[in-house]
């Protein structure tokens, strides 16, 4: 059999890399219910009629089939894995809404698939942390602050370098380009969407050709794009542009309020950014993008959704915000930036002197885990110095000798030795388990503790 080759775009960690991933959604699991979300986990697939509703996504749904379909079948067809988590979510409340209570806080750290063409912090199979916070009929302001202040949390308590949230408001945006009398404004949202990717000329052009902007009208829309600001100072440049209309004036109200808010107890994470737009079309207010220094690339994002789940007169608002983290570990990967203190989650090696001695062995296996310390047997009972390499080349720092007159333990880095008891005998905490931390150097910056 030929060595397989890899599928791109779908990425499968080594064992250190995924003790990582693991202690980075261990941690912003932690963080998530601390802010009072409860956890969630919704199917991989959704019908397509549902997929296909929210925006430029029908180029990256992945559509699922059995291999034998009965063309005849309905429930052979017309299935798509999940591109994000927010439609099933939102699906998931209209679907079970006579069950929850609202406002309904919740979080979901679950796979999505994205049909997208693979590149450095791209994936078409990735690991998303999501939370929501979903009401009945309105929802308050204070809600698009909520899921930022969480994410922010999350994200700074872990050894990763500091992330921006980069925030605007949809309506500054919809209602500026209807003041300047852009035809199509929801198609210039998608356009100024991809100004990172394809720059202010390419989008200028896609104003005129998709937007029916007029050159000038287009120039007006870059000039919104080009303002940035940590404080309230955004305010007054757009007003300096000379644009009126009452959906801009509401939407610079919101994004003001979001914006100081943040700064109170964030200060310096949320940055006021009128480029951002987000490309599905589900957005209605608050939008969001999780930015990483060193990259242009987002590591999450999310906003305000005020009409995506709604039951005959009755509608479910909602807000949101996403950190990826497959993007995040990959980026972060790349650059060498974490490691975990060893590969495996194994702390002691319990020595085997010969097989006759394995049972006993296993018993001090078996108290020294019931005790909370991971812990395996030698393999083989081949001679001491065989088994102690063989903990080396795994990563395990401590062996265990049973003896006659009393066990001992070996630390194999420091060649300390010491007599000890299975019922006592307690390794120092950062050796308990592996710790995850950002490389010396590559963590200037770094936002959080060791995960």
């Amino acid at each position: 059999m030929t060595r397989p080759a890899p599928l791109s775009g779908f990425p499968e960690w080594l064992p250190a890399q995924r003790i990582v991933e693991q202690r980075i959604v261990d941690s912003v699991r932690r963080t998530f219910e601390l802010h009072g979300f409860t956890p969630l986990e919704t199917r991989a697939v959704e019908p397509l009629d549902q997929l296909l509703r929210q925006g430029e996504t029908s180029k990256e749904i992945y559509v699922l089939r059995r291999l034998q379909a009965d063309a005849a079948d309905p429930s052979d067809s017309g299935l798509g894995l999940h591109f994000d988590l927010t439609v099933p979510f939102a699906r998931y409340v209209l679907e079970h809404a006579g069950r929850l209570a609202f406002p309904f806080r919740r979080y979901q750290i679950q796979k999505a698939w994205r049909g997208e063409r693979p590149q450095e912090g791209r994936y078409r199979e990735f690991l998303q942390a999501d939370i929501d916070v979903v009401d009945r009929d309105t929802l308050p302001l204070h809600h698009d602050v909520d899921v930022v202040l969480a994410a922010a949390d999350a994200l700074s308590s872990l050894p990763v370098p500091a992330v921006t949230a980069r925030t605007n408001n949809r309506k500054v945006c919809e209602g500026f380009y209807r003041g300047v009398g852009v035809k199509d404004p929801p198609a210039a949202l998608r356009a100024v969407d991809k100004l990172d990717k394809i720059g202010p000329d390419r989008v200028a052009d896609l104003l005129v050709e998709t937007a029916g902007a007029t050159p000038a009208q287009a120039r007006a829309c870059l000039a919104l794009g080009e303002i940035a600001a940590p404080d309230l100072s955004f305010v007054d440049r757009v007003r300096a542009l000379g644009v009126t209309d009452p959906l801009l004036d509401e939407g610079l109200a919101e994004l003001a309020a979001v914006v100081e808010t943040c700064g109170e107890h964030v200060p310096g994470t949320v940055v006021a950014d009128l480029s951002i737009a987000r490309g599905l079309d589900y957005y209605t207010g608050t939008v969001y993008e999780l930015r990483m220094p060193g990259t242009a690339l987002s590591i999450g994002g999310g906003g305000r959704y005020d009409n995506l789940a709604s039951a005959g007169d009755v509608r479910y608002p909602g807000v949101g915000i996403s950190i990826g983290i497959t993007r995040l570990l990959g980026l972060l990967f790349g650059r060498g930036v974490l490691s975990a203190s060893r590969p495996v989650p194994t702390c002691v090696l319990v020595a085997v002197a010969d097989e006759r001695a394995r049972p006993a062995a296993v018993r001090t296996a078996t108290a020294l885990r019931r005790r909370g310390i991971p812990t395996e047997v030698s393999p083989t009972a081949a001679r001491y110095g065989k088994q102690i390499r063989y903990a080396d080349r795994r990563g395990i720092p401590y062996v265990w000798f049973p003896g006659e007159d009393g066990d001992e333990v070996k630390d194999i880095r420091s060649g300390e030795q010491v007599p000890a008891d299975p019922q006592a005998w307690t390794p120092p905490a950062g050796d308990l388990h592996p710790v995850v931390t950002a490389t010396a150097g590559d963590a200037a910056g770094t936002g959080g503790a060791d995960a």
